[in-house]
């Protein structure tokens, strides 16, 4: 799996590659929480490049979550894979997330 994070437009979008699972959540979650611990006011998880995620994966979502809520922040998700949306859809998750179909427009929902 690869992490890597860019700011655009006030936002810090995390993009994610490959599968996240139990032996890779942890470097997401390590993403997550630096840029949470910014308080970030915004912060975009790009999921486009996922093949794969786990329920660890999921938990460090949910995490997220909770971390930029604490503050007031926004955290989204975009191009969540069908996979991951059934995931998401499964758990319920869909409706507690803000999920988008493009990285410009979970940054452009200020």
């Amino acid at each position: 799996m690869e992490v890597s994070s860019l700011v655009a437009d006030g936002a810090v979008v995390v993009a994610v590659e490959g599968e996240v699972d139990l032996y890779a959540s942890p470097k997401l979650r390590h993403e997550i929480v630096h840029w949470a611990q910014k308080k970030t006011l915004s912060l975009v998880i790009d999921l486009g490049g996922v093949t794969y995620m786990d329920s660890s994966g999921i938990a460090t979502l949910v995490e997220g979550l909770q971390l930029t809520r604490r503050y007031g922040g926004k955290f989204r998700i975009a191009r969540p894979g069908p996979s991951i949306q059934e995931v998401l859809r499964f758990a319920h998750l869909d409706k507690i997330f803000g999920i988008f179909d493009s990285v410009e427009e979970a940054v452009g929902r200020q």
